[in-house]
């Protein structure tokens, strides 16, 4: 596949990303944004707010209104507003989910939401070990794409990979899209142990066992524990848990220094989307029946229900078992 014409829906950060890294690449790009594009400041700066820093490249168009024609279709949008933006989507380009998390309303993922859609649409994931600053500024990246379908996920692979920002082809869209959802609620608690003062000793532990947890749930829903292996799972798992300009993990680290989440969530514009996740994937776990300790833990921290001092007990108390 050669894409001429990619459309992004979403202009937060990681659209913005996506669409210099396809314009860069020769492609031409709409990127849909739902608030009024801000002329005559754009005209002049190219820049959006969620990236003030990096200048749109001229084959990047703004608009206001759904493409009705592409050859690929980027979804960057807030996992929970994609079953309402897809819904109205035109068009019969091949959608990209690029947005991680579960459906708190149904405990869906993104390609089951897309499904009931857009059904009959061709559908795949992206995700990867991928901060959107370090996108839009093009330095060196990898991620995965995954379809139900190996030639399709290569097919998009093909279509979407630029010199900067190498892609693997998958066929195991639901261990992708767990990893994804999975990372974020992980990275929470990473936060909070740091922010706690708990130890690097106690991060490490967190991002292996959360990797352990996550892999469980992936084969229990029918993927593969190894791609949690790869770069959907514990590449973006650790870049996640360790990267100061991981939102997840800077909310847990507000957290885990006594701030309450109230308060955090009172000054962010940007959505951390491991907050809404938790609950949504906990959930998800127990009708799998698969035990998430690290995310159940998170998900109380996150509720109020625990404080990280009884949080800590909660999972260093458990009965001792093999790895």
């Amino acid at each position: 596949m050669s894409a001429r014409h990619i459309a992004v829906i979403g202009a937060g950060a990681w659209g913005i990303a996506l669409a210099c890294a396809q314009a860069r690449a020769g492609a031409q790009v709409s990127l849909w944004m739902r608030r009024p594009i801000p002329a005559p400041d754009f005209d002049r700066t190219r820049t959006l707010p969620r990236l003030p820093d990096i200048e749109l490249p001229p084959l990047v168009t703004l608009t206001n209104s759904f493409p009705a024609e592409a050859d690929l279709t980027l979804l960057t949008v807030p996992l929970q507003s994609l079953r309402d933006i897809s819904a109205r989507l035109p068009g019969a380009s091949p959608l990209i989910a690029c947005c991680k998390g579960v459906e708190t309303a149904t405990g869906a993922l993104p390609l089951q939401i897309l499904a009931e859609t857009q059904p009959g649409r061709a559908a795949a994931m992206l995700s990867g070990p991928n901060f959107a600053v370090e996108i839009a500024r093009d330095l060196p990246a990898a991620a995965t794409i995954a379809a139900p379908d190996l030639d399709e996920a290569r097919a998009y692979c093909a279509g979407l990979a630029t010199p900067s920002f190498r892609l693997y082809a998958s066929d195991d869209p639901i261990g992708v899209q767990t990893g994804a959802a999975a990372k974020n609620v992980i990275a929470i608690g990473a936060g909070i142990a740091i922010g706690a003062e708990l130890g690097e000793n106690a991060r490490a532990a967190l991002i292996t066992r959360g990797g352990v947890e996550i892999a469980r749930l992936a084969e229990a829903m029918g993927g593969r524990a190894a791609t949690i292996a790869g770069l959907s799972g514990m590449g973006d798992l650790i870049l996640t848990c360790t990267g100061p300009g991981s939102r997840n993990f800077s909310l847990g680290l507000a957290l885990g220094r006594g701030e309450t989440l109230e308060e955090i969530l009172s000054r962010r514009t940007t959505v951390a989307e491991g907050v809404a996740t938790a609950p949504a994937l906990l959930a998800l776990a127990r009708r799998h029946g698969v035990a998430m300790p690290i995310v159940e833990t998170v998900t109380r921290l996150l509720a109020g229900s625990v404080d990280a001092k009884r949080a800590r007990a909660l999972l260093l108390d458990r009965p001792p078992t093999t790895e």
